[in-house]
């Protein structure tokens, strides 16, 4: 098997519609309503803190949320840690994303802790993420206290009926079908988010293009022996 098989198109670009939203209705809808609203001062809460395991979809959130406010018409700045050292825009109304905040350096942790105590005066609202509850992050105690102070929401992960449907989905609207035995496998034997399952995904379409086969338990497996990780 060629190892063009395993080449991976592109992702596409992440959007509050094509997150898969699951029991977490409620957190996209204020995402979106903080993304949307020309300024913080209309909200009437200013910050929100994600929280979850990798793979989750924090960084999904972030990045759509940032895109959102930008085609709305406000400001958005986006950033991981490695981002900051001791500053953040002032944008007057901005939104701030700041995602794998339990990462952040001194001197970013301060840059953050500042962006918080001026939000007030210039309209801004932060969407932050990290991997756990604000309790169990280590940073400098003022910023962990002034993130607790944030609207707190927990990405809650998809259970295996949700991740088959949504493969299945996927699956129909490229033309393929995925058997119950393939789904059953991916799912009980890889990883386990979304990112990772729509890669296996595209693999599986490009190599049942390539060799004209459908796609079964025994493609997957002669993948998986030319390199494929699941």
């Amino acid at each position: 098997m060629k190892q063009l098989v395993l080449d991976i198109r592109p992702d596409t670009p992440p959007t509050l519609e094509n997150f898969v939203a699951g029991t977490n209705a409620e957190l996209v809808a204020t995402v979106s309503l903080l993304a949307s609203l020309g300024t913080a001062r209309q909200l009437p809460v200013r910050h929100v803190y994600l929280w979850g395991a990798p793979g989750s979809g924090r960084s999904h959130l972030l990045r759509a949320a940032a895109a959102l406010a930008r085609e709305s018409g406000r400001p958005a700045h986006l950033f991981t840690a490695a981002d900051i050292d001791d500053n953040l825009p002032e944008t007057p109304d901005a939104m701030v994303a700041v995602d794998d905040v339990d990462q952040l350096g001194a001197e970013a942790q301060i840059a953050l802790f500042n962006a918080f105590n001026r939000a007030r005066g210039n309209g801004q609202s932060l969407l932050l993420a990290g991997p756990s509850a604000p309790l169990g992050l280590h940073l400098r105690e003022d910023l962990r206290t002034r993130i607790g102070q944030c609207l707190i929401y927990e990405v809650q992960p998809l259970d295996d009926d949700s991740r088959a449907g949504i493969l299945g989905t996927l699956a129909e609207r490229r033309g393929l079908r995925l058997s119950d035995e393939v789904i059953d496998f991916l799912l009980r034997h890889g990883r386990r988010d979304l990112a990772s399952l729509r890669t296996v995904l595209d693999a599986l379409d490009a190599a049942s293009l390539e060799r004209k086969r459908p796609i079964t338990l025994p493609l997957l497996r002669e993948m998986m022996q030319h390199g494929l990780e699941i």
